[in-house]
């Protein structure tokens, strides 16, 4: 399942208005320094997801996080495909080829967010900032090469601070993968296994 890699970054996101002229800069750095400090502080979660893949395919799982560099998309039954970052590589596994594929953090979008140093600036770029909903969006790009796809988080809004909800990826060729989180718990103490890639065909052990 290729699309499986998207799951990584996906989420339906509801376009706005932008800012007006008056208030567009100063209003833009403030919301962008309050999704830093938001995610810099997101060192572990757990969530369970839905993910929506360009021809409305849709899966469900459970996602982890533990930053920086750790994260795992598990889908529920019968789906065995899985995705996890082990803090250096991202291993995508599929099942129904029975073999995975990989790439350096650095190189993935997923770089975005489990960076440990993390900054919505340098080498990610900032494309646009928007609010509808209840949510305050974020469209993300790599400024090295801005064509190769983009990131846009949507994050909840409350009186008690921002919690991030969904993601939306739009790849190089146009295509866009959605994942909404649900029932998002942080803080959590992990499996230390949790993160390392184990072939499952390996772990089943040996034929006669």
């Amino acid at each position: 399942m290729k699309q499986i890699a998207l799951a990584l970054f996906a989420l339906a996101i509801l376009f706005a208005p932008q800012y007006s002229a008056a208030e567009k800069t100063e209003k833009f750095n403030e919301d962008i320094s309050k999704v830093e400090k938001y995610l810099g502080g997101l060192s572990s979660a757990r969530a369970r997801f839905v993910q929506t893949t360009h021809d409305g395919t849709q899966l469900v799982g459970t996602f982890y996080l533990q930053r920086p560099g750790k994260l795992k998309f598990e889908y529920d039954d019968p789906i065995k495909d899985f995705v996890v970052a082990d803090g250096f590589f991202i291993y995508f596994y599929d099942a129904e080829l029975g073999e995975q594929t990989n790439a350096p953090i650095g190189q993935t979008l997923a770089d975005f967010i489990l960076r440990k140093n993390l900054s919505l600036s340098e080498d990610v770029k900032v494309e646009s900032v928007k609010r509808k909903g209840g949510f305050l969006q974020v469209e993300l790009t790599q400024r090295s090469d801005p064509e190769a796809g983009s990131l846009t988080l949507g994050l909840k809004e409350a009186k008690d601070g921002l919690t991030l909800s969904k993601w939306r990826v739009m790849d190089a060729q146009g295509l866009i993968t959605e994942v909404e989180l649900f029932y998002l718990k942080t803080d959590i103490k992990h499996p230390s296994d949790l993160f390392v890639y184990a072939d499952p065909d390996k772990s089943q052990g040996f034929n006669d």
